[in-house]
């Protein structure tokens, strides 16, 4: 039977893809043309850029030959790569053993930057019909917020230090406040983002450099009972141990990839006790994985989607066809633009910036 041109449209979507070293390029694909039992076609509405993982592939600081972990992601990390993994739309079109979601339904896949896209229905989630879709892009960041909170012995009326005031370290410190912390001191080397931190409801936002004397003093001199690292800088690792108390955890979300951590492990370290743990959002928290599966947190992530401050985080909207830019802006050493979270906008929208 052949195509008809709305078809056709329908199959046809654009794609980023990175081609090299801080390099980008939007290629046009053609979606299969029959959908499996199994899964779903989307129209992108909007897609979020990672400060993470996705800023690290871009500028080739990620082991070439590391394996690709989701099924929606294509090429290499030798480049070229499909990647990105917070894509929200409307779904088109379902396979008939797809319960989870509906035509028209908006949902967040875990998708690279892609106009059309087709994605096994387990890697797709439903969100509020009421959630504003740029909000939707929030959920990978959010799900892993929510894992490092699960990885994290806070116990009512302790303090926090979180590291690193990007899009999951905004999250995190939210998350925090909700589940008890008498205070949350934020830490971020960048004006905008301590600023950004501080409209989300942080007690305190701290440079780098003033860390180690102002939490004592906020603290009565025993020192935050938890650190989060979730910076992706090396360095901050040995100030978040210097800054928690005897006993203290610090807890690394951070991926630092081929960058290596040197670390003073002598009196306090040692003498103190001093807990360090990894939280990665892959694996469940120990502690928790008789009691929560990953439907569990995915359905807190829904949740909490339209409670937290979402909107302050958003700093651009950019058109996928103007992507390079939207790199850019994050990668950008002197920090200038304050960029928070990139959208990516689909259609034709132009860039509107906040």
């Amino acid at each position: 039977m052949a195509v008809t041109p709305q078809e056709r449209m329908a199959l046809h979507a654009d794609a980023l893809w990175l081609t090299g070293i801080r390099r980008v390029d939007v290629r046009s694909e053609m979606l299969p043309d029959a959908l499996a039992d199994d899964a779903v076609r989307v129209r992108a509405l909007a897609s979020g850029i990672s400060q993470g993982t996705e800023l690290l592939a871009w500028r080739g600081e990620i082991a070439p030959d590391l394996p690709l972990d989701l099924p929606t992601f294509a090429g290499s990390f030798a480049f070229p790569l499909k990647y990105g993994y917070a894509n929200v739309g409307r779904v088109e079109a379902v396979g008939t053993a797809v319960t989870t979601c509906a035509v028209n339904d908006l949902v967040f896949g875990l998708h690279p930057h892609q106009s059309r896209w087709v994605a096994p229905a387990s890697l797709v989630t439903r969100l509020p019909d009421d959630l504003p879709p740029e909000h939707g892009v929030f959920t990978a960041n959010l799900e892993t917020a929510v894992n490092t909170l699960h990885d994290t012995p806070l116990l009512l009326g302790e303090h926090a230090v979180v590291f690193g005031m990007g899009t999951v370290g905004l999250l995190v410190a939210q998350l925090l406040a909700r589940a008890g912390a008498a205070q949350v001191i934020a830490v971020d080397p960048i004006s905008a983002r301590r600023e950004r931190a501080l409209q989300v409801g942080v007690t305190h936002a701290l440079h780098p450099d003033d860390v180690t004397d102002a939490v004592a003093d906020l603290t009565h001199r025993r020192g935050a009972d938890v650190a989060i690292d979730v910076s992706g800088h090396p360095s901050a690792m040995q100030t978040a141990i210097d800054a928690v108390c005897a006993d203290g955890t610090v807890v690394i979300g951070s991926w630092y990839g081929a960058k290596p951590v040197t670390l003073q492990l002598g009196e306090h370290f040692h003498r103190g006790r001093v807990r360090i743990r990894s939280s990665q959002v892959g694996n469940l928290a120990p502690e928790a994985r008789s009691r929560w599966d990953r439907v569990r947190r995915m359905q807190t992530v829904t949740t909490l989607l339209p409670q937290l401050h979402l909107a302050e985080l958003i700093t651009h909207r950019i058109p996928l066809a103007q992507a390079a830019d939207a790199f850019a802006l994050l990668d950008d050493p002197t920090h200038s633009t304050g960029a928070g979270q990139v959208v990516l906008t689909y259609g034709d929208a132009r860039a509107d910036v906040i």
